[in-house]
């Protein structure tokens, strides 16, 4: 049996286009920041960068905690971060807007107190790897908490582009900085439990049977609540034949008689 919905179809003219807009917006964005990196990037002969870098265990080397995911030590270091940031920028920005833009402050600090907490005195952290791996770590947890449909094709898309982050939060090469890798994905994993209510759960088209089976309950109740009908009510007593016509003669003793007062 095919009970129509009252749900708009996901595929609606009304629904592309935002959809459309959504993602365009999320690349514009995330465009931007690649931007400003590739800037920053261009402009770092000019001055000096350690004072920005993530210095561990050093309170001057907090400030690196804002400096830091905008600098790069090499060309191929700044091509990697800049794809994964336009991927994956754009992936959470078009699905999660509001919890991503809440979740990048704790992103980007995250993997620089990561770096600060765990990282070797006297080394100097840089790059934004650690808010690459917070934004693929923020997309697959939200995946799992959210459980609909877009954030299951999320995170799986994250997974599938960059499944190996999972690998790189933990010492595996020289001169990388693991511990930034892991600050930001506990970041990450922190700003999806905090934001995962952040944006509304997209409407779910219900099957033919979830409402034949809501139909069901629902008669089932007001049967339930439905006033027994009259002539299945139960006869406890009955009015006499009213065609006998005979009727009853009721004996009286004499002496409940009522005499009548002498005139």
């Amino acid at each position: 049996m095919h009970l129509p919905t009252p749900e708009l179809p996901a595929d609606s003219p009304s629904q592309r286009a935002h959809d459309r807009h959504r993602l365009l917006r999320a690349f514009n964005l995330s465009f931007l920041l690649v931007l400003v990196l590739g800037v920053v990037f261009i402009a770092q002969p000019a001055f000096d960068v350690t004072p920005w870098t993530v210095q561990p265990h050093s309170l001057p080397g907090l400030l690196g905690l804002l400096g830091a995911p905008l600098l790069h030590g090499s060309v191929e270091h700044f091509v990697a971060n800049a794809i994964s940031l336009l991927l994956l920028g754009t992936l959470a920005g078009a699905v999660y807007p509001r919890a991503t833009l809440r979740a990048l402050p704790l992103l980007w600090l995250g993997s620089g107190l990561g770096a600060w907490l765990l990282g070797e005195a006297g080394s100097h952290h840089l790059g934004a790897s650690g808010l690459t791996h917070g934004l693929m770590f923020l997309v697959f947890s939200l995946g799992v908490l959210r459980r609909d449909r877009p954030s299951v094709a999320a995170a799986m898309i994250a997974f599938f582009l960059y499944g190996g982050m999972l690998l790189t939060v933990l010492p595996h090469e020289a001169g990388v900085s693991w511990q930034s890798h892991l600050g930001g994905a506990l970041a990450g994993m922190a700003a999806a439990w905090l934001f995962r209510r952040s944006d509304p759960l997209p409407p779910r088209r219900r099957y033919s049977w979830e409402i034949e089976e809501e139909l069901a309950a629902r008669q089932a109740l007001d049967q339930e609540l439905e006033p027994t009908a009259p002539r299945e009510v139960p006869v406890l007593w009955q009015r006499p034949d009213l065609r006998d016509e005979r009727g009853v003669v009721l004996h009286l003793d004499r002496r409940m008689a009522v005499k009548e007062p002498p005139r």
